[in-house]
């Protein structure tokens, strides 16, 4: 099998399966429930696809292929992830997080994960002030890089040191940035995680999360904790999400060089006070980004003038759609503070950067032209 991301993607049947003898190009979807077993105490292999079924099985050897893994489990959507990741912790525990993170993951911190008895302290990602955050019932450290919305970079080797020696999980989410762009396994995480709902799937037409590891035994904790809590992927979205992933590098190609260009020209916008790409040659943290990343990715935050002029946006664009979720193949433009991060505390999203002025765009494969006219239209003179 080539170690090339293009051909990783697009030829993901990575071995024969003794199941599989038909020479089917597009893997089948093994929409079944159960398994019958051969005789008492003999199995196929599957005995109940809570567990394990054939499709998900092989969306799950190419995710792990794409992520330089041993092994990923798939769930129902990223926040299912999420969920069975932090049953790796017990009552008691503390959680350094970044600060800037997708309200859904804030909100499942503050009424799931603090209702259980952990604690969470967030941090602002700078590298100097991690190790005096380390307490002795912290037992974990998770990270947005680039982080959602308002793109911050963390050095995630510079933090997975700080891990290891505090013995500590370290969990990075490269939904934004997708294996395609990014690995944090070989940078030193023990856990990545994505909502595969986004780059991964990249047609938004189903949920999906996974978690992706190196470590044996940690990935059998975690299979436990999944076929245990039940929230693994179905059949038919495993097929959808292993056909998206064989146009992943074409789509995240494409979709870069679209945010490249719109963010170029938002910079020269009256009405746009302050662009936040890792693209851009002014952009806080390009430095470690460069060194961590293959690519600036296909998301960028952006600040309008005024309240006005974001909501008028919003309701003037016609190409772009507004819409929560991103890394599709349509373009969406999205109002983080009654959005993604409305379950947010003001006080919190502003301390952060997320204002009423704040508007977050996922580019996707449209014409470039086609796109900046529709912002241009939609921002006025």
């Amino acid at each position: 099998m080539s170690d090339h991301l293009a051909t990783k993607c697009v030829n993901n049947r990575h071995e024969t399966l003794k199941y599989d003898n038909t020479g089917a190009i597009s893997y089948p979807i093994y929409q079944t429930a159960t398994f019958a077993h051969p005789g008492v105490g003999e199995s196929t292999g599957y005995d109940y696809s809570r567990q394990q079924n054939p499709t998900r099985e092989q969306l799950e050897r190419v995710v792990a292929s794409l992520e330089n893994g041993t092994d990923a489990l798939a769930f129902s959507s990223g926040m299912a992830a999420v969920a069975v990741m932090l049953e790796l912790l017990k009552p008691g525990d503390h959680i350094i997080s970044s600060c800037d993170l997708y309200g859904g993951m804030i909100r499942y911190f503050q009424h799931i994960s603090e209702k259980n008895g952990l604690t969470v302290t967030y941090w602002s990602g700078a590298p100097g002030e991690l190790a005096g955050l380390v307490r002795k019932e912290t037992a974990a450290i998770f990270i947005e890089t680039p982080s959602n919305p308002m793109m911050n970079i963390i050095d995630i080797q510079k933090t997975a040191d700080v891990a290891r020696e505090h013995q500590l999980l370290f969990v990075a989410d490269n939904t934004f940035l997708s294996p395609w762009f990014q690995n944090p396994l070989d940078l030193g995480a023990d856990i990545v995680l994505h909502s595969g709902t986004k780059f991964l799937g990249g047609h938004n037409d189903t949920l999906s999360g996974f978690l992706v590891v190196k470590d044996a035994a940690l990935a059998e904790r975690l299979r436990f904790l999944s076929k245990t809590i039940g929230s693994c992927l179905a059949p038919f979205d495993s097929w959808l999400v292993l056909r998206g992933v064989k146009t992943l590098g074409l789509r995240m190609e494409a979709s870069q060089k679209n945010a490249l260009a719109i963010a170029r020209f938002l910079s020269g916008h009256p009405r746009v006070t302050k662009i936040y790409y890792p693209g851009l040659p002014d952009f806080t943290g390009a430095e470690v980004h460069l060194r961590q990343a293959r690519g600036f990715g296909s998301m960028l935050t952006f600040q309008t003038d005024t309240k006005e002029t974001a909501l008028r946006v919003l309701k003037s664009v016609k190409l772009l759609h507004f819409a929560e979720s991103l890394g599709g193949v349509e373009s969406l433009i999205t109002y983080p503070s009654t959005q993604t991060h409305a379950d947010v505390p003001l006080e919190d999203r502003e301390r952060n950067g997320i204002l009423e002025t704040t508007l977050r765009l996922s580019a996707g494969i449209e014409h470039e032209a086609d796109l900046i006219a529709d912002l241009a239209q939609a921002l006025g003179e």
